[in-house]
């Protein structure tokens, strides 16, 4: 491989604002935000506004979809008029 053409791969804290959840894991992200983390050192931090822990797919909470009275709705704007 070659020398000096790879990002840095280094820990980063993703902070999901949506929910306030922080978890670290390894990236190349540029970012210039540092936090301090629980083990004491700093870190640097990007921010998002959806990650897993908030994203409806992931989490199983998805918006309930209104289903009851589909055919009434239906018939009443494409139905016959008498």
């Amino acid at each position: 491989m070659k020398k000096d053409i790879h990002p840095e791969y280094r820990p980063v804290v993703f902070h999901d604002l949506s929910n306030d959840d922080k978890f670290i894991t390894q990236s190349t992200v540029v970012t210039k935000d540092t936090i301090e983390w629980e083990d004491g050192n700093t870190y640097p931090v990007v921010k998002v506004e959806v990650s897993s822990t908030s994203h409806p797919f992931y989490t199983g909470k998805q918006g309930a979809i209104r289903t009851t009275g589909r055919v009434e709705r239906f018939n009443k704007k494409y139905g016959k008029k008498s």
